[in-house]
């Protein structure tokens, strides 16, 4: 039914990037499934903006993240981003930041939003979890994220290194809000996780500054723990989070271990946004041992294209675009719940059968 479809999706585009790595093979089959899951709700087609990061963009410009990436990303909307592998790059183009955090820190992504959820037809250690990170994406003790210039990083000795942590009332309060705007249209509760008790100053001004943007919110319920407490509380009793809020370090590590409780870091979907930008790209990496062997998961990146879709359909421009992305998620967990996996979730699919799977789901229905 194409019925309230917004004539401004008429003129969608998105960027596509492929990266490194697995890249390539997950993200063009993540396009396949956004085209799909388009065409079955009889929408415009996207017109796909394909752009360069990682080892082409360095053999085609010199460096792994060009200035004419970074113009065509500053025209669009949102755009889909395969994983880097910057570890292999040559020591010239390893230097500044890593292709994901240029972009990020270029277009101000200040939330990284990070779900994990146990799917039915999955392995998992948790099989109640269904969560969201909101994970501060601008500072914190991410040194690499957090100055105007340089890495935030000094040694002033060959044995002395030192980094730097920044915190700020700003970014805090964006973050904040946002996560208990999300938590409102969920089961209105949220965690914010912190290390008050050994930087009292810092994480405990994150604290102190999320519980006073809750009392804007007067509908969620509010609790906050310790990261080490939280860490072991996931792995006991995941069901008992619903939105954590959270800083640089502590979510990029919590995530991953979300992710893999659900059943793998294959599964792990994640958005990096700005107020008016987003960003699809999965928690896991490059993973360079399976490039080119058709094995890889590609479930984190449709999830996170579908949650890219789903955010800009919280919008009215784009309110389409939130059927869209509920579209592809039903036909990941109908495909996971058949018995249809990659070897990483104990299945025998390959990449493109996976797909292919999902494929049929967005076609039937």
């Amino acid at each position: 039914m194409s019925e309230g479809i917004d004539p401004l999706l008429d003129s969608l585009r998105l960027g596509l990037i492929e990266g490194d790595g697995i890249g390539p093979e997950i993200v063009r089959a993540t396009r396949e499934v956004v085209d799909d899951a388009f065409d079955g709700l009889k929408l415009p087609k996207v017109e796909w903006v394909p752009l360069l990061i990682g080892h082409a963009a360095i053999e085609e410009f010199g460096d792994p993240v060009p200035e004419p990436t970074f113009q065509a990303l500053a025209e669009l909307p949102a755009w889909i981003m395969g994983p880097h592998d910057s570890a292999s790059y040559a020591v010239e183009h390893r230097t500044g930041l890593p292709p994901a955090g240029a972009v990020r820190k270029r277009f101000g992504m200040y939330a990284n939003i990070r779900p994990a959820r146990t799917m039915e037809g999955v392995r998992s250690v948790a099989p109640a979890m269904d969560l969201l990170i909101m994970r501060e994406n601008t500072e914190g003790l991410y040194a690499d994220r957090n100055m105007a210039a340089g890495s935030g990083e000094f040694q002033p000795s060959r044995d002395v290194a030192l980094a730097v942590g920044v915190f700020t009332r700003a970014a805090i309060e964006r973050i904040a809000h946002l996560g208990f705007e999300i938590a409102s249209e969920r089961d209105k509760r949220v965690t914010i996780v912190h290390k008050a008790n050994v930087l009292p100053m810092t994480m405990g001004m994150f604290r102190d500054v999320c519980y006073e943007v809750a009392k804007q919110y007067p509908e969620i319920t509010v609790i906050d723990e310790h990261v080490d407490a939280a860490a072991a509380h996931l792995v006991r009793a995941p069901q008992d989070y619903d939105v954590i809020v959270t800083e640089n370090l502590c979510g990029d590590i919590l995530s991953d271990l979300a992710g893999e409780l659900s059943g793998s870091l294959g599964m792990a979907a994640s958005v990096n946004c700005s107020d008016t930008q987003i960003m699809a790209q999965a928690v896991h990496g490059a993973a360079p041992t399976l490039a080119g062997h058709n094995r890889a998961n590609p479930v984190a990146l449709f999830n996170s294209a579908a949650g890219m879709l789903r955010w800009m359909g919280r919008t009215q421009r784009y309110s389409a675009l939130r059927r869209v992305g509920e579209r592809i998620e039903h036909a990941v967990a109908d495909t996971l719940r058949a018995g249809v996996a990659t070897g990483d979730l104990g299945g025998l699919a390959s990449t493109t059968e996976f797909t292919e799977q999902v494929r049929a789901r967005l076609h039937r229905w």
